[in-house]
């Protein structure tokens, strides 16, 4: 499995329930309760209407809980240790400002970057990410897209990509009450902005094939 590669860094992962084949919730033990779990069942429950039946499920709720939980995956420590519930229990200096390293990773980095860089305009920074999809990554993309085998989608491989970010960037140089700054942030970046960038990538390609699947069905 994945971990195997990284476990110079540790072997305690979130992402370890992940190749379990169970997904287990490792606080509840409820089998197929993590976030691999959820990205493929709400992909189900979207392709199944149309398909003859009544949809027993709330298609909206699918959309949004999809959308949200492709965002999580791509966040680097939402696949970090068990042991400090993915950094959120390790304080750490942003600047001055005293937060969890969690935090920092979900909002922090990106929104000192939108304040320093585009005006704390975050209209201008979705026009640059998406700029920088089109152009400087556009040969990216493709291989974004693409899961092998032709499953949609492919979550366990979005999960081990974060483990291996949380490993070799979230995780290094920030323990317990480091002060992290412009050699944090600089450095870090790049990976929140290619994050960001591929979970709105993999996102509109499972929409796209969800959607022409259900056209396919409906000729």
């Amino acid at each position: 499995m994945i971990c195997d590669n990284i476990l110079w860094c540790g072997t305690n992962f979130s992402c370890l329930n992940i190749y379990s084949g169970d997904c287990v919730d490792y606080k509840k033990g409820i089998k197929g309760r993590c976030v691999v779990a959820a990205i493929n069942n709400y992909t189900t429950q979207l392709l199944e209407y149309g398909s003859g039946t009544k949809s027993r499920y709330n298609l909206t709720q699918s959309l949004f809980f999809l959308s949200h939980f492709m965002g999580d995956i791509h966040q680097p420590l939402h696949c970090g240790f068990l042991s400090d519930n993915g950094g959120n229990a390790i304080t750490v200096r942003w600047y001055k400002r005293k937060q969890n390293l969690h935090h920092v990773w979900d909002s922090t980095i990106l929104q000192t970057e939108v304040d320093n860089f585009y005006d704390s305009d975050m209209n201008e920074f979705i026009d640059a990410l998406q700029q920088n999809i089109t152009k400087v990554w556009a040969d990216q993309v493709e291989e974004w897209e693409n899961c092998g085998d032709n499953d949609l989608p492919c979550p366990a491989t979005y999960a081990s990509e974060s483990t291996i970010d949380a490993c070799k960037w979230a995780y290094k140089d920030a323990t317990e009450g480091s002060v992290l700054n412009d050699d944090y942030f600089l450095s870090r970046l790049p990976i929140v902005n290619m994050r960001l960038a591929q979970a709105g990538v993999r996102l509109a390609d499972i929409l796209n094939r969800v959607f022409e699947k259900k056209l396919a069905m409906s000729i």
